[in-house]
């Protein structure tokens, strides 16, 4: 199962919009997917206590748990990833244990493409996560009515999610 783990809490995200791609692909091509949007499941904020016991903390750990790979999709603001992404590894941090994770980045300008890279390290190091080598980093020029336009980016997020579903069953194989 590849959980897609939509990051963005504005209703008008395209973020959101990259990850319902990728999770077209995915279900296209046969693959069990399990969407994730953090609009819909609220969690608190890392407090290092009493956090962890909320319901939602509990069934997202059993979600990434459960998962063989992850696909985030997430806004780029201020150079990083959004907060409510970074709670979620916080609040999971364990469950992100050797997960294929890919990335879905949607961002105003070109200037921080590079921006995913510090979380993607986080990932690799603290929880040996696998980065899919690949990302799809987009700018506001990729949309238009409520879906991706620019061919070249719907081509990076099938790429993704068949590289992702690629790593993930050779691990699992393995």
């Amino acid at each position: 199962m590849i959980l897609i783990l939509s990051s963005s809490l504005n209703p008008d995200s395209n973020s959101r919009i990259l990850a319902a791609e990728a999770r077209r692909v995915l279900q296209a091509e046969g693959h069990e997917t399990v969407w994730v949007d953090l609009r819909d499941f609220p969690l608190p904020f890392c407090d290092s206590a009493t956090a962890y016991s909320h319901p939602n903390v509990a069934r997202l750990n059993e979600l990434l748990r459960n998962a063989e790979a992850v696909i985030v999709a997430t806004p780029i603001y201020n150079y990083d990833a959004t907060a409510a992404l970074k709670n979620v590894i916080e609040l999971t941090g364990a469950a992100w244990e050797n997960k294929v994770v890919g990335f879905l980045c949607a961002a105003g300008g070109m200037s921080s493409y590079m921006s995913i890279l510090s979380l993607a390290n986080s990932l690799m190091l603290d929880f040996r996560s696998v980065i899919v080598p690949r990302f799809v980093y987009a700018t506001g020029e990729a949309f238009a009515s409520g879906g991706v336009v620019d061919v070249e980016i719907i081509r990076r997020i099938a790429d993704l999610a068949r590289m992702t579903a690629r790593l993930s069953g050779a691990l699992v194989a393995a």
